[in-house]
């Protein structure tokens, strides 16, 4: 691949992660799950225990369900260029609430999304599960 033609497939996979944090913060599952390939696998190492859904339609399913639990506002904060220019590292902040409680919710997010034609095949998201579940817990712990 010719130098321009990396810097091209880079600034589009960006575009895209662009696009995937902003349908979350806008509540749009629609335009997230469009971002995805039919082939996607999302991967949360850190949650507990750890999740792995393959396939848009496992993820849609998942994402309906995450979508209703917390009302984030996704911020970028860096973007790492890789050697590989199918493959891109975003370093986020997430504020919002969990719905279930109304208690407020704030995190910082490391995500490495893979690319293949031109959508996300690959999302693996790492986070301090903490944050989420203090929020999710009807009383503040003592």
């Amino acid at each position: 691949m010719e130098s321009s033609d990396v810097e091209q497939a880079r600034a589009r996979h960006v575009r895209i992660a662009e696009r995937l944090l902003a349908a979350v913060s806008a509540g749009d599952r629609g335009a997230q799950v469009a971002c995805y390939h039919p082939d996607v696998v999302l991967e949360f190492p850190y949650a507990d225990p750890p999740v792995r859904i393959e396939g848009r339609d496992a993820v849609d399913a998942y994402l309906k369900v995450a979508l209703g639990i917390f009302e984030l506002r996704l911020t970028v904060t860096r973007v790492h260029d890789c050697v590989d220019p199918d493959t891109v590292i975003v370093e986020f902040t997430g504020e919002g609430r969990a719905r279930p409680t109304d208690r407020a919710y704030a995190n910082t997010y490391i995500v490495v999304l893979a690319f293949r034609d031109g959508l996300v095949v690959g999302q693996r998201e790492f986070y301090n599960p903490v944050p989420a579940a203090r929020a999710l817990t009807a009383t503040p712990a003592n």
